[in-house]
């Protein structure tokens, strides 16, 4: 059995828990809105064990780890059991498990699953990206008028001063584009800017377990993900994503670095 074989059907029987409604509703706040539910730290027991399993010499770094460090050098998952928690508590059915494995301080191999669609995002390095195993692509949209965007809100930062940022900023891309949308599971929506269902995302704080796949996965279908100065997104503790095709890349981080 091949490494996507064997870790996908893993990948799939650990979102099977996302369904069971007793353990979405086992809640606890870490932080001000941000959540932890029964189905998180389930799935997230069930893919260490499997994956530890299969590959022995390969660490772990999940968002619901007690404690962790970041260190990219060895050979590493980075997984966010349930991207799209808030959604899963309130059955709004939009939230995937994100996997990536990370080799000298890249991606190399990343999936995103969403038991909801049915539809599992899947990339290598240097070997494309896929969509239940059919190749996808980025979109060729040309300009921001003509582009269908997401940004993302950064709940867990909602003081004043990030509530008037985060929303002058959405104003500005709104002016500039055909419409926005707002998802809450940034792996799922860097998926779909990597199979051409949004044409750009731009997500403030998140972490490299959000992105980590995503971030492979919209390269390998010919997009950009950066930072918002335009270099590429290194994995840090604590950053913003833009992701996009590349017709429009320039013309949205222009909007976006706007004041």
């Amino acid at each position: 059995m091949d490494f996507f074989s064997s870790v996908t059907a893993v990948v799939w029987e650990a979102a099977r828990l996302m369904e069971n409604r007793s353990l979405s509703r086992n809640i606890r706040e870490k932080s001000s809105l941000d959540y932890v539910t029964g189905v998180d730290t389930a799935v997230q027991r069930f893919l260490q064990e499997h994956l530890s399993a299969l590959f022995p010499d390969v660490g772990f770094l999940s968002e619901e780890q007690e404690s962790f460090h970041w260190d990219f050098r060895g050979p590493l998952w980075v997984l966010d059991p349930v991207d799209g928690t808030t959604n899963l508590i309130h059955d709004f059915r939009h939230s995937a498990i994100s996997l990536a494995l990370i080799e000298a301080g890249q991606p190399q191999k990343g999936i995103v699953y969403s038991p909801f669609s049915g539809e599992m995002f899947t990339a290598e390095r240097g070997g494309g990206a896929f969509r239940n195993g059919r190749p996808i692509l980025v979109s060729g949209t040309a300009s921001m008028r003509e582009a269908l965007l997401s940004v993302g809100t950064a709940p867990g930062k909602r003081n004043e001063r990030g509530v008037t940022k985060t929303f002058e900023r959405i104003k500005r891309v709104f002016a500039h584009c055909q419409d926005i949308r707002r998802m809450g599971a940034a792996s799922l929506e860097l998926c779909y800017v990597a199979c051409g269902r949004l044409d750009g995302y731009f997500e403030e704080h998140l972490k490299p377990w959000d992105y980590a796949a995503g971030k492979l996965i919209v390269e390998e279908a010919g997009g950009t993900v950066c930072g918002l100065d335009g270099r590429e997104a290194v994995f840090l503790p604590d950053r913003e994503i833009v992701a996009a095709g590349g017709e429009i890349l320039g013309e949205f981080l222009s909007v976006l670095r706007e004041s």
